[in-house]
């Protein structure tokens, strides 16, 4: 089965782009689109995407609050990828606090954006996990914080667990944090997996931005 991907941006060419890039991958198919975040939902539930590649600023409702609601009102919702146009952008950062899987730049090269469908689908890695650590950086307002503070406290993780959130916040792959701390590729998925619902984290992506914003890892 190919993964299939929603597009949802309110530039017509941008969309384009993205289908044709999209549509030379023969495990990758596009089937849907939408101008404007506030079609998403009921078009998420007729096609149920793998993916949601949606931009960050529309007109109607843009990419922060539409992933809110696609997390709130959906069951098993799709991995959400962020389409922007700058990197260092607190809306993308309010997109990724609100749930969204990764992001990705409108002017990456096409291998790029081939590559960041296939990663967040696959979920086993964090995109671009250098500039996730400097928009934690720059728009954490709550960085530190004892409210943040005191959810990681009571996640009570482990030794073990709060290396592997160590490593997952460096955009370790499970592979790579296997060979890190020297067990088997299904031990750390197990450490991965406790981690996440010790915090009440969707994917590693949030696990990360909980990760930060405690002050349990530093963005400096």
């Amino acid at each position: 089965m190919p993964l299939t991907v929603l597009l949802v941006d309110d530039e017509p060419l941008v969309r384009a782009g993205l289908r044709a890039v999209l549509g030379t991958q023969s495990d990758i198919e596009v089937v849907g689109e939408a101008a404007d975040g506030a079609a998403v939902i009921p078009l998420v539930r007729r096609l149920r995407p793998d993916v949601v590649a949606m931009d960050v600023r529309m007109p109607l409702m843009d990419g922060i609050d539409a992933t809110r609601a696609v997390l709130r009102s959906v069951p098993e919702p799709p991995k959400i990828l962020v389409v922007t146009t700058f990197e260092n952008d607190e809306y993308v950062y309010e997109a990724l606090r609100a749930g969204a899987d990764g992001f990705l730049l409108k002017r990456s090269r096409p291998a790029e954006i081939v590559h960041a469908v296939r990663l967040v689908a696959e979920g086993d890695s964090l995109l671009f996990p250098a500039t996730v650590r400097k928009l934690a950086a720059e728009y954490g307002r709550d960085y530190g914080n004892p409210a943040a503070r005191t959810a990681m406290d009571r996640a009570a993780l482990t030794e073990r667990e709060a290396e592997v959130l160590r490593l997952m916040a460096r955009g370790l792959t499970n592979a790579e944090i296997a060979v890190e701390i020297v067990v088997g590729t299904e031990t750390v998925k197990s450490h991965v997996s406790a981690v996440l619902a010790k915090l009440g984290a969707r994917d590693r992506t949030q696990a990360v931005i909980a990760a930060y914003e405690s002050g349990f890892v530093s963005p400096g």
